[in-house]
């Protein structure tokens, strides 16, 4: 039987709900002397507000960026947010890891249209295994957010808006494409209003991409692993409808789910051994929004999100872990006076583990949470409170409080302290032998300043300098020879510098970021394992006549990993797209320009330079 730590590494080898908000248009009670255009956000308050107006540091990929980027899943378009840091266990499909602010894997919360997906078992959530085909648009909020929403937002909360329909017509649309790998993407899907007046709007997605791959692991650092090459099949499907009873009510339900097989190597089994892990990621809800009175708003969702994993070997079964998250959430927005606003809520979340590995009991969490924001003058307020309960391990308290001040109408200066934890996952709770009852949450507090410009000209730029320091950290202590229990011993601090932009110079959209931090393990005074201490990147794009031409710069210093150093990279992408109608368009993207040879994690492989080739049509 496989411990956690051991499952952990199998993995390894193996590869606020959108329908309350997303069709907001503007902040309600907007400060009329507030100059800059600003495209909305909704995670970092859990409501509207512009992008220019948050406190926490959030950043938005649209449409328009998603297009652009040469990325093709969501680990590769979080790249290019300020704060993260990617690494993964071979190409497309293998298993992915984020690093937002310095935090683990498992203290960054992940949500697809408001739904928890990850694994209760190991705590986090399969994000490789989300394709940008099925993706609206990304929100990144870093920072600690559990005042927000729960467990988990230590490091901050990426939430995945999918796609929904619009006020027009049906539009069809599809794609094909074909690259290096052997890759092969198809994509149709179709859009639309279903009624004359457009109350009633649709939108479904489906995808497939299959590549050949190349071998995970380097023989030279893994000489046990199979040299064959790791390919990856991911088909997905996105629906959402919606209908609009009156100008104040509307109701609706969405779908996403994505199926994956990847094939992995394993550094300790056998040359010939044939890896495979099936997965599943699936988001389901049901949803109701409606103006009570002309100061009180409600938002009703229930929902359940799924995460699903099988791996065999050599065509033999190894196991299964389903994990399942029924919620239910009830929100209500008070507008109290002009530019003043309290959110008030109540979340039930079920969470039960389906495993022929361990058994658990199903998790309950009752959670109770408020935020108050406003804007007096140039001062703006921003305070969360948030209470969950558990039924395996009792209660958790969680604020944030932070505080914004206007200097000029484009310059601001803010500042946050907050609290917030992640509850233990069932591996660190059940599982046997190692599996601690006893231990409780992983704690963290944050402080955080920053001075942002703003303007029409040029889009929003940020340098925030913040401080993080963590407790009760759960990690395995050696009890015995060989054996291992779960244990909250572990302490860390995280300080850092990060300033980003996302604007335009004149025709030009620009993307940049850039991190300075120290994250280092104060029990045994290192830093923390696959951590950069400087990392970067940078997306230019322009539109040139029928042309559309962009390049990436993702950099990053060397790291530590447990079992070897890794040294620094630095990667450029290339992309292009011509409409050669205003419906068949055709676009190139060259992948790892100069050829690095790589690693993100120890001993895994990158791919190398690639070339890929899409061919698409929209209707009009």
């Amino acid at each position: 039987m496989l411990s956690p730590i051991a499952r952990a590494v199998l993995l390894a080898f193996a590869g606020l709900p959108h329908f309350a908000y997303a069709q907001a248009t503007a902040p309600e009670n907007a400060d009329s002397s507030f100059t800059v255009l600003s495209p909305v956000v909704v995670t970092a308050e859990r409501g509207p507000q512009a992008l220019a107006d948050t406190i926490p540091q959030t950043a938005l990929f649209d449409q328009q960026d998603i297009a652009d980027t040469t990325a093709t899943d969501l680990p590769g378009l979080l790249q290019l947010a300020p704060g993260a840091q990617i690494s993964r266990t071979g190409g497309p499909g293998s298993t992915a890891s984020l690093y937002l602010r310095g935090a683990s894997t498992t203290q960054s919360l992940v949500l697809v249209d408001g739904v928890r997906v990850d694994s209760v078992s190991l705590g986090t959530a399969q994000i490789a295994q989300i394709p940008l085909d099925q993706i609206d648009h990304v929100e990144v909020v870093n920072g600690n957010v559990s005042a927000l929403y729960g467990s988990g937002a230590i490091g901050g909360v990426v939430q995945v808006f999918t796609k929904g329909g619009g006020d027009h017509p049906p539009r069809f649309n599809f794609s094909v494409g074909y690259g290096s790998y052997h890759t092969q993407t198809q994509q149709i899907g179709a859009n639309g209003a279903l009624d004359n007046d457009g109350r009633t709007t649709f939108s479904i997605s489906l995808a497939r991409s299959k590549d050949d791959g190349f071998s995970a692991l380097n023989p030279r650092e893994a000489p046990n692993a199979n040299p064959n090459a790791n390919g990856y099949l991911n088909e997905s499907v996105s629906a959402s409808l919606r209908h609009k009873f009156s100008d104040k009510w509307d109701a609706g339900v969405s779908y996403f789910q994505s199926n994956g097989n990847n094939s992995y190597d394993n550094a300790y089994g056998a040359p010939t051994d044939l890896n495979n892990l099936y997965t599943k990621v699936r988001q389901v809800s049901a949803f109701a929004n409606g103006k009570v009175t002309d100061w009180w708003t409600t938002h009703l969702i229930v929902s359940e999100g799924d995460d699903r994993s099988v791996s065999n070997t050599n065509g033999l079964y190894n196991g299964r872990f389903d994990t399942d998250n029924r919620q239910y959430t009830w929100q209500n927005d008070f507008a109290l006076a002009a530019q003043q606003k309290l959110r008030v809520g109540y979340e039930h979340l079920d969470q039960r583990l389906d495993s022929d590995t361990f058994a658990a009991p199903n998790r309950r969490v009752d959670s109770a949470f408020a935020g108050y924001s406003a804007r007096f003058g140039r001062s703006q307020i921003q305070a969360n409170v948030r209470r969950d309960q558990y039924s395996d391990f009792g209660g958790a308290n969680s604020y944030y409080l932070g505080y914004g001040f206007d200097i000029t109408s484009h310059w601001k200066v803010s500042a946050s302290y907050s609290d917030s934890f992640r509850a233990p996952s069932f591996d660190d709770l059940y599982y046997p032998i190692s599996g601690n009852p006893s231990i409780q949450p992983e704690r963290s507090h944050s402080l955080e300043a920053a001075l942002q410009y703003a303007s029409n000209a040029l889009g929003v730029m940020r340098l925030s300098a913040y401080q993080t320091r963590y407790s009760n950290l759960i990690d395995y202590q050696q009890v015995t020879p060989g054996i291992y229990l779960a244990e909250n011993v572990g302490h860390a601090k995280v300080q850092g510098i990060e300033g980003s932009w996302s604007g335009h110079v004149g025709k030009t959209d620009v993307r940049a970021s850039v991190t300075l931090q120290n994250p280092v393990d104060l029990d045994n005074d290192v830093d923390l394992v696959r951590r950069a201490r400087r990392f970067a990147s940078l997306a230019v794009n322009r539109s040139i006549a029928g042309w559309r031409v962009g390049g990436e710069w993702i950099v990053s210093g060397p790291r530590e990993d447990s079992s070897g150093k890794l040294g620094g990279y630095g990667i450029v992408n290339l992309s292009a797209r011509y409409n050669i109608t205003k419906a068949w368009y055709v676009a190139a993207q060259i992948q790892n320009l100069l050829n690095k040879d790589y690693e993100t994690a120890y001993s895994y492989n990158s791919p190398r330079r690639g070339a890929y080739v899409t061919v698409g049509w929209q209707q009009q």
